[in-house]
């Protein structure tokens, strides 16, 4: 099996372990099982093994061997630079608007975190795109001022799975949020941001 071929297949087993640490049933029986007390870590722990899981990936980037597949000159690979840029503080912005404390895990760390009633909220980047994360990540994936081979396969196996991704997290977003959920789908776009918003900042709640 070549390189290209190692890569892609490394980034599925990477994506199903991510799915299934992620899904409904899982955390249900995790929470079943051992309690609320040890579930309240479960997306700390989520996290750190996402992450970690993720270096032998950037490992096998550099240990099969790979070629340049193309690089953009200067000065336009200062642009891709920047929209690079750009893109990182989409995602960092889409983690503040949807919870970054939360999102990490880290309200586990707070003796008694105060819950808000969960809403489905819409506004700012969410009002452009139902994905922005996903979206700025594709765009900071695809403008690297190099390619090569190897890159090449990390880039089209993460995309597909930010496309697997995005549908399996939208099925239980329709189960989370229901005739809501599919309102917000109906009006604003998953991926690219083709018109302009015109939806109220909350379109439902649990």
């Amino acid at each position: 099996m070549g390189a290209f071929w190692s890569i892609l297949l490394a980034v599925a087993g990477y994506g199903f372990l991510h799915s299934l640490l992620a899904a409904h049933w899982l955390k249900a029986m995790v929470r079943q099982r051992l309690g609320e007390r040890f579930f309240r870590w479960y997306r700390l722990i989520y996290n750190l093994i996402v992450s970690s899981t993720f270096l032998p990936l950037l490992g096998l980037l550099a240990w099969l061997p790979d070629r340049t597949l193309y690089v953009i000159p200067f000065p336009w690979s200062l642009l891709s630079g920047l929209i690079q840029l750009i893109a990182l503080g989409v995602i960092f912005l889409g983690l503040l608007q949807s919870g970054f404390i939360s999102f990490l895990g880290l309200d586990a760390l707070v003796a008694n975190p105060l819950r808000s009633k969960d809403k489905l909220v819409v506004n700012g980047l969410y009002a452009w795109v139902r994905h922005p994360i996903y979206t700025a990540g594709i765009v900071f994936l695809w403008l690297s001022p190099i390619l090569t081979q190897n890159l090449l396969a990390l880039n089209i196996g993460l995309t597909l799975y930010i496309f697997v991704g995005a549908w399996l997290e939208e099925r239980k977003m329709v189960a989370e949020f229901g005739e809501a959920y599919r309102q917000y789908q109906q009006q604003v776009p998953m991926f690219f941001p083709y018109r302009i918003p015109k939806i109220p900042k909350t379109i439902g709640s649990k």
